[in-house]
């Protein structure tokens, strides 16, 4: 049975705030701040386990090897003679973020009835444009099955793809065919727009999607501007429902209008710049929450602690769940190590649609699961890491030690030695 299961990236040992994401302003403000990867871990955990508990899919990726002396090598250089940006790269654990892994299209909307998912290239960020050769790596593991999946290598450069974080789904149901959205962008101010529409053509041309099926909308460059660098944090979309802010895309007119034609189940909640600004809607991720259908089919937002704590972002929400809008529920989560580099819930999350036994259950979350990897980060995580500490080879030695405890933990190790 096609489910939708959540696949969230598990903070590595190596998570820090060195600033490395242009347009980022979560990322830039807390630059040379004190991370916590242990309780960064920690946090994504609890959010995975409270998931379970609602009866949803869960599963998860591995922190990527770090340092990532490889990519270094391919530079010409060593952890001990690289300067210090090139260090920082090589040790950033940005692949926790998951929704930047792949972009996914569900069996249902693909020419060959398969599930297709192209990993993305992240090419525009020096520290992010690594992690495709690992992220192929495990996708390929994970979705080995290839009567039920095909799995693309990156779009090339120079055209940018950031996976998931710029792709909606609209659907009568997870497992019926559907309208895909891909989302793309034009430089915001001094910020660069991350996904190109050269990119997005191509994954929907890969996946063998119907044109009258799909969807290319522009990310308004005031969004970008304003430090929404993905759509992912301004708009989110799950089955019948599209919530997004007033100010998210370029064309809203005629973006609505095409999907109302394509899809006339589309129901669109749109939060006014009058109640929620663009910058507490960025600033509390309201949008970067996980938009969810529980079991009872009541929808939900799975939210950061800062949409609770802005007063604009929890009385728009308040009163949306309390009139007859279709998101019934809200659940909040402490996910402030996420949250002070820039990616909340659905950050750290890739929806993939497809039958759980066809999936290589090693990848797949249960409660014992999820208790002896928490052993594992408790035991072997970093409890804090300020960005110099990433010159020291102590902490190189710490963080690929707490990684391979992890990999031999989950029986994943052949992760190192699979074809990229």
């Amino acid at each position: 049975m096609l489910t939708e299961i959540n696949f969230d990236g598990i903070v590595g040992p190596s998570h820090n705030y060195a600033g490395l994401s242009l347009g980022n302003l979560a990322s830039a403000r807390n630059a040379g701040s004190v991370a916590r990867p242990r309780e960064a871990a920690l946090q994504g955990i609890a959010k995975m386990r409270a998931n379970l508990e609602r009866g949803l899919a869960q599963g998860f990726f591995l922190p990527q090897r770090r340092p990532d002396e490889g990519w270094l090598a391919r530079l010409g250089t060593t952890m001990a003679g690289a300067d210090a940006a090139l260090r920082y790269g090589a040790m950033s654990a940005s692949s926790m973020w998951a929704a930047n892994a792949a972009t996914v299209s569900p069996a249902p909307d693909t020419a060959d009835g398969r599930c297709h998912l192209t990993v993305a290239n992240l090419v525009t960020m020096p520290h992010r444009s690594h992690e495709w050769y690992e992220t192929l790596a495990q996708v390929r593991l994970a979705f080995a099955d290839p009567a039920h999946f095909a799995v693309h290598a990156p779009v090339p450069p120079p055209f940018g793809d950031e996976g998931a974080a710029n792709h909606m789904r609209l659907c009568a149901g997870h497992g019926e065919a559907g309208i895909e959205v891909f989302v793309f962008g034009k430089s915001g101010g001094p910020f660069p727009a991350r996904q190109h529409r050269e990119a997005s053509a191509a994954v929907a041309r890969l996946h063998g999607l119907d044109p009258a099926r799909t969807v290319f909308a522009q990310q308004s460059e005031e969004a970008i501007a304003a430090g929404a660098f993905h759509n992912d944090v301004v708009a989110v979309a799950n089955e019948t429902v599209l919530f997004a802010h007033e100010l998210a895309f370029a064309d809203k007119a005629g973006l609505c209008a095409e999907l109302r034609e394509k899809f006339p189940r589309i129901e669109i909640v749109e939060v006014p710049a009058s109640a929620v600004s663009l910058a507490d809607a960025i600033a509390s991720y309201l949008f970067n929450a996980q938009l969810v259908t529980l079991p009872t089919g009541d929808m939900a937002l799975v939210l950061p602690g800062e949409a609770r704590e802005n007063a604009s972002v929890w009385a728009w929400l308040e009163a949306h769940v309390a009139g007859n809008g279709p998101i019934r529920h809200l659940f909040v989560h402490d996910l402030r190590q996420s949250m002070a580099n820039g990616g909340g819930p659905a950050c750290l999350r890739l929806r993939v649609v497809a039958d759980p036994a066809t999936v290589d259950p090693r990848f797949l979350a249960d409660a014992a699961g999820l208790a002896r990897i928490e052993a594992v980060v408790r035991a072997r995580w970093p409890e804090e890491v300020a960005p110099d500490d990433l010159t020291r080879p102590a902490l190189w030695r710490q963080v690929l030690d707490a990684r391979a405890a992890l990999l031999a933990e989950t029986g994943l190790a052949e992760i190192d030695r699979a074809p990229g």
